[in-house]
């Protein structure tokens, strides 16, 4: 091994350690922590967050990264020496541009305001969050500001969790998206009515709702010898390594699915940190490769395979066991409810057809913050004004519009759109998974997941983050990032339960 190769990866490692520590801090904040540790828990993460900086933007590390790119070690791409060299440098070029103490303030900041959303959410009261907000968009313009100019200011956030994608790139398959949602919405909604959820509704409790999430996350793949569930306000997945991967869900007593497709979702989140190829441990290139192709792992599990048919024949005489309000509910009825497509106020609560619309709203919202066009304290209004224009309601309240999100609080500007790409990326990688696998659906009716987990795991999984999302995609699909695989799914699928007479693919 090249010294200089040993030398950069040793620093690294230390980078990587001090990350995972934070995000331990991080993790028990949300799950564990008393109220009262607020503000000793933000000038710690504060703290290991400007540390880890310093550490990776040293400039010895930008001079081992540049002296390496130029040696027959950085000639084969895909290797892991070289993709740890391609992503020092990329990184290394846009960190070093950023002040440590912006980076201490911000994730400082992050840990408090966190803390005053949860309380201004619970009390309905935008205002009282209003500060913490306009404070952080301001570090985060700031941020943006620090790394250069772009050919679009939203790409100094969006390069955060997206590299290799720019804002026009998004636009372009958001257009397309959005020419084919918003009709298939509006025919859905007009016949509303021939599907119900009421199925869903009674009382199921919370151990029950526990144990059942559980196995099926177990059958499905996520490994609870090395990862962990819990409860929290917004359900997130942390990784502290592939054998220490962490997912929470919320229950709610009342309804069922809101927890388990938390869990189905979430888990499709660990299983991609748990498969990440071992060679890569305790490097930066342990963990998905982008924000948008760990949404497609997560979109996938929890609607093209949990809302299935195949996955329910083999799962609903156990869920029938459970919770016995199912046992006068027919196999079809279940699943046309859990299917049941209708605008709503809430994202994480939304149904798959609708859910790309309530992206786009905070996608707008947030490229109008950056450029000044919208205030922090004009928000309310705006988020409303999208919500009518895009999905026909209008939320009743701050709760259920504006601040049902956390991550505006936690800085994560530039996140959101990711969550769209996800669902594109998923059905890109569904369709190759079912060339190369065609028996996968048959083999779910018998909660037999290896092959599509084995397929997944060689194509997109063990690469953890040696690849940006267009070259992966291209690499496993074979084609670029496109809108159209998403668009036959959605209408295949809600075209057979609404009979809207469109759609020409099977549906699962």
């Amino acid at each position: 091994m090249d010294p200089k190769y040993r030398t950069l990866k040793e620093r690294l490692q230390e980078v990587v350690d001090l990350q995972m520590a934070s995000a331990l801090l991080e993790w028990d904040q949300q799950v564990c922590m008393p109220p009262g540790g607020i503000e000793a828990r933000g000038e710690q993460t504060g703290t290991l967050t400007r540390l880890a900086h310093e550490r990776f933007v040293d400039p010895e590390v930008g001079r081992l990264s540049a002296a390496l790119a130029k040696t027959p070690l950085s000639r084969d791409y895909d290797s892991d020496e070289a993709s740890l060299v391609r992503w020092t440098e990329r990184e290394y070029a846009r960190k070093s541009r950023v002040p440590a103490a912006l980076v201490e303030e911000t994730a400082r900041h992050a840990s408090l305001a966190q803390e005053i959303w949860a309380a201004a959410r619970k009390e309905n009261d935008f205002a009282k969050f209003a500060p913490a907000l306009e404070k952080m968009v301001e570090l985060k313009r700031r941020y943006a500001d620090a790394l250069g100019s772009f050919e679009d200011p939203y790409d100094a956030w969006l390069g955060e969790f997206e590299p290799g994608m720019k804002t026009s790139d998004l636009n372009r398959l958001f257009t397309d998206m959005k020419a084919g949602l918003v009709p298939l919405v509006k025919a859905v909604t007009e016949k509303r009515d021939a599907v119900s959820s009421a199925p869903l509704k009674g009382r199921f409790e919370t151990a029950k709702q526990r144990l059942f999430g559980e196995e099926i996350a177990g059958a499905m793949g996520f490994d609870f010898t090395r990862g962990r569930q819990d409860a929290s306000t917004h359900p997130f997945t942390t990784n502290f390594s592939p054998d220490d991967v962490r997912i929470t869900t919320r229950y709610d007593e009342g309804d069922f699915a809101g927890a388990l497709f938390s869990t189905l979702h979430e888990a499709g989140h660990g299983m991609y940190e748990q498969n990440v190829a071992p060679e890569l441990k305790r490097t930066p290139l342990c963990s998905g490769a982008t924000m948008g192709v760990h949404e497609s792992q997560s979109r996938l599990w929890e609607n093209v395979v949990g809302r299935s048919r195949p996955f329910w024949k083999r799962f609903y005489p156990r869920l029938r066991e459970l919770f016995p309000h199912f046992a006068g509910v027919e196999p079809e009825t279940f699943y046309r409810a859990v299917n049941r497509a209708e605008p709503s106020f809430i994202r994480t609560e939304s149904d798959e057809l609708t859910y790309g619309l309530h992206v786009l709203v905070r996608f707008e919202l947030e490229q109008e913050l950056l450029r000044g066009k919208t205030k922090v304290r004009e928000l309310p209004e705006a988020w409303n004004a999208k919500t009518k224009a895009y999905l026909g309601v209008v939320p009743p309240d701050d709760r259920r519009g504006v601040l049902q999100d956390v991550h505006w609080s936690a800085g994560l500007l530039g996140y959101f759109p990711t969550y769209a790409l996800g669902n594109l990326i998923s059905l890109q990688l569904w369709e190759a998974a079912l060339k190369a696998h065609p028996s996968i659906p048959v083999d779910m009716e018998r909660g037999d997941f290896a092959k599509l987990r084995g397929w997944l795991k060689e194509n997109v999984h063990r690469h953890g983050r040696k690849f940006t999302a267009p070259e992966l995609v291209k690499k496993a699909a074979g084609r670029d990032i496109e809108a159209a695989p998403y668009l036959r799914y959605l209408n295949a699928k809600y075209g057979e339960i609404y009979a809207l007479g469109i759609g020409a693919a099977t549906p699962l």
